[in-house]
């Protein structure tokens, strides 16, 4: 039970410098230096998943963590030491488990996958660590330095991957930190501030953040390009569109006519990035959607192949998408040399197709038709 007191003491030895120091700001010298701190933490007192413990430097966060959770929750950081981070993964752990478990705390880069920790930028690293905690066996887990080594943006976005994630799951996870900022994100269920001791149950709503959808001139994919899973080329004919997250740009698509000898006006997708700082939110899924209703309201059918396993999820799920190809590898005549000059189509890769359908054309009663913006704003969700 979490409402205890801790006091931490050492021995004080005087020497040359201490003693100039204690003469230079009239440091009262005692024989044990002493901190102590009262905690009242009453979380046994409801159900939660996520909690929150948050102060200043020094306040003694990581005290009180351990002395609350005991030492087998606390996360001190994972070896990586292979020669692809997925195989520094527990053994009994799939690759579907383990690019999942990435996929969710907004690590969705398979290129990046390959690579040996020690490659990846600290906000890489930072997600790799939450993806592991997600397949840990440990059903409370203690993150100490939360989001201390990544920019605010990072941080902002991995706060809501991570909690999202810890709700599908039965655990437990409490972030230690001195940013207060990522309370919002994270919304945790209980926050203990230990700079000003006190406690209280969530009460904060998330902050809202300003999404927009621009068409926009195929030079725009240059900022993307290097994050593309599969290519970075770009087709110049294609229709491109950029979505900005507080005015920043965060996310690109682009669709080409598809030819088809039977149904007339189908489009593709033909090229979705998020950027690695943005990955989380669900942004690249947002913005085909926006693109899909786009072509509908002018009279165009919309039809999306990936092989992306978080996008293949999350339009398995959607009632935005029809799958009418389950995930399979494609074969044709002759594609066998094909396929080894081009290892970018679609041939011998596993890959789903989608047909975008508006939800309110599935279930009219539910809402109206909407506006058909080439400009949107809305809150995340």
């Amino acid at each position: 039970m979490p409402n205890f007191d801790h006091v931490v003491e050492a021995d004080y030895t005087p020497s040359f410098r201490t003693e100039k120091v204690v003469g230079m700001f009239d440091v009262p010298a005692v024989k044990k230096l002493r901190k102590e701190w009262r905690i009242n933490m009453p979380i046994e007192n409801k159900a939660w998943q996520v909690g929150l413990i948050v102060g200043a430097s020094g306040a003694g966060k990581t005290t009180i963590a351990k002395r609350a959770f005991g030492d087998d929750a606390y996360h001190q950081g994972y070896e990586w030491k292979a020669s692809s981070l997925l195989d520094d993964f527990h053994d009994n752990l799939s690759a579907s488990d383990i690019t999942n478990a990435l996929s969710h705390v907004g690590f969705s880069s398979p290129p990046a996958w390959l690579l040996p920790y020690g490659a990846l930028s600290n906000g890489q690293k930072f997600r790799c660590e939450l993806a592991r905690c997600l397949t840990d066996d440990r059903g409370l887990i203690v993150f100490d330095e939360f989001t201390s080594v990544v920019d605010r943006n990072v941080a902002k976005v991995g706060s809501h991957a991570v909690q999202k994630s810890i709700r599908k799951t039965s655990k437990q996870f409490v972030a230690v930190t001195c940013h207060y900022d990522v309370e919002g994100w994270l919304q945790p269920d209980w926050v203990y501030d230990v700079s000003a001791a006190s406690f209280k149950w969530r009460s904060e709503r998330r902050p809202s953040a300003k999404i927009q959808i621009f068409r926009c001139h195929h030079s725009a994919w240059r900022l993307f390009a290097g994050n593309h899973y599969l290519s970075a080329d770009l087709n110049k004919a294609a229709t491109c569109f950029i979505l900005l997250l507080d005015e920043e740009p965060a996310a690109f698509t682009a669709i080409l006519p598809f030819p088809h000898p039977k149904v007339k006006n189908v489009w593709k997708e033909h090229r979705t990035v998020t950027l690695p700082d943005y990955q989380g939110f669900g942004l690249g899924n947002r913005l085909s959607e926006f693109v899909g209703e786009w072509l509908h309201q002018r009279g165009k059918k919309f039809r999306s192949v990936t092989s992306h396993p978080a996008m293949i999820g999350h339009r398995h799920r959607s009632l935005s998408w029809i799958m009418d190809r389950a995930p399979s590898r494609l074969q044709s005549p002759g594609s066998k040399a094909k396929t080894q000059n081009n290892n970018n189509t679609s041939i011998s890769r596993l890959t789903a197709s989608f047909l975008y359908i508006p939800e309110y054309k599935r279930r009219p009663h539910n809402g109206t038709q909407s506006e058909n913006p080439r400009r949107r704003t809305a809150r995340t969700s």
